[in-house]
């Protein structure tokens, strides 16, 4: 009897249009603080949170002060559902509702599988290099690459997320420890002159000996990433080897070398293996006539995979993406001298949904305007 009250009351239209109206207000409040936060903090802050908090100038503490997105929807994904099962009278006179409150449920589920499933990275190639990889433009990890074995590379990584939270990192298939010094989310390195001895080394080892770096305020902005930076100390039996300083602002691994085996070690961005290999064979950059203005740009892919006994010729342009894989392939923009090709790649398991469920809302809706139709009409006879 309770459960059924609750449920009753939870399938309220009140509720429903309380919901909707929330949406309008985060909605166009995370508009405004685009222009100060960018798109993706605002998405993290106000759509992909459950609550939207406020933090006092000075503190290091937050109050919420507005349900987020998260909230928003899975309070209306409960009405709806509800709704549908105390409310919608399941008669044929309802088919066009009971369609709507389906086509709507999908809708909100499949932006849920979205967020938490779905995977954007990128893959720049230069013209005649191949890939089998595309990397996040936000999300970084720490990799050690055991590369002793000639013929084969043991990668071992740890995520961002780990070297906020750890101090003392150990790891099964690592000899040493790994303590981090101090993580730098957002820095800039520079040479370290003669004239600022005063100024402390990077790092002991490797290339830190002669940078120094500095901590810098984040960023949120579109056109900016932040360039984080680690200081790792490398011990083992009770002994240090010394610090290295680690950073995707780096060129290249830096080399350790520990009880006869050859280790490199790099901060990157999170890699996306896949199992076959995408060559550039050549980048077009087309104008309109007498101008600067982009027409179009296309990218001729070589693609290979072995385990298909499939190899081909692709053309990725404008609009006309290459789904692969479960992946989507999209030309997102180019690079030196147009020469380098930058595609978007994006895997969404529920890509589909979002038709699925528009069809069935515009089915039920025909569906109630025909029902009402023909009552109209037999009134008029």
């Amino acid at each position: 009897m309770y459960l059924k009250k609750i449920l009753l009351r939870l399938s309220s239209l009140k509720i429903a249009i309380t919901c909707l109206a929330l949406s309008m207000v985060l909605i166009f409040w995370g508009t405004l603080a685009q222009v100060n936060l960018g798109i993706y903090a605002v998405q993290l802050q106000y759509f992909e949170s459950f609550f939207v908090y406020w933090r006092p100038f000075g503190a290091n503490w937050m109050i919420p002060i507005f349900p987020g997105g998260y909230l928003i929807g899975s309070v209306l994904l409960i009405n709806l559902v509800t709704s549908l099962i105390w409310i919608v009278q399941w008669r044929w006179k309802k088919t066009g509702i009971i369609l709507i409150h389906i086509g709507f449920i999908i809708l909100l589920a499949g932006e849920f599988l979205t967020d938490f499933f779905a995977v954007e990275s990128y893959m720049r190639l230069d013209e005649g290099e191949t890939k089998n990889h595309s990397e996040s433009s936000r999300k970084t990890e720490l990799v050690i690459i055991d590369i002793t074995d000639p013929a084969y590379d043991e990668v071992i990584s740890i995520p961002e997320s780990v070297l906020y939270r750890k101090q003392i990192i150990e790891h099964a298939k690592l000899p040493f420890l790994l303590k981090i010094k101090k993580f730098y989310p957002n820095s800039r390195l520079k040479m370290r002159l003669p004239a600022e001895k005063e100024l402390p080394p990077a790092s002991t080892q490797g290339i830190g000996k002669d940078l120094v770096v500095a901590q810098v305020p984040m960023t949120a902005k579109t056109d900016e990433r932040n360039l984080p930076a680690v200081r790792i100390e490398i011990s083992g039996n009770n002994q240090t080897q010394g610090t290295w300083l680690v950073s995707n602002q780096l060129d290249a691994p830096q080399r350790v070398t520990y009880q006869n085996r050859s280790y490199q070690i790099a901060l990157r961005q999170v890699r996306y293996y896949k199992p076959y290999r995408m060559q550039l064979l050549d980048f077009t950059h087309d104008r309109y006539a007498g101008t600067d203005i982009p027409k179009n740009f296309s990218s001729r892919i070589h693609l290979s995979h072995p385990a298909r006994n499939e190899d081909r010729d692709v053309l990725i342009y404008m609009n006309h993406p290459l789904r692969y894989e479960g992946e989507t392939y999209y030309q997102a923009s180019f690079d030196n001298d147009d020469t380098t090709s930058i595609l978007q790649v994006v895997r969404n398991p529920s890509w589909l949904l979002p038709y699925i469920s528009s069809g069935i809302i515009g089915i039920g809706m025909l569906f109630q305007f025909m029902i009402h139709l023909m009552v109209f009409l037999k009134r008029r006879i």
